[in-house]
């Protein structure tokens, strides 16, 4: 399996978990589309900051 799990790095330094098991990263302006192999959709207003996909990690940051 390829998919991630998504992570919110907040502005006070902490990561909150967003979404699981994602498997498809849509960036638009500023916000971040994420899809995950169950349909459930997330709207995040983010810009990517890491992908480590290997570890099936991918964290995003506050704008």
């Amino acid at each position: 399996m390829c998919e991630a799990n998504v992570y919110l790095l907040g502005k006070d330094g902490n990561e909150r978990l967003v979404l699981e098991s994602v498997d498809k990263v849509v960036p638009s302006g500023e916000e971040v589309l994420l899809e995950n192999i169950f349909s459930q959709r997330k709207t995040v207003k983010a810009r990517i900051k890491e992908m480590a996909l290997v570890e099936h990690r991918i964290v995003l940051e506050e704008e």
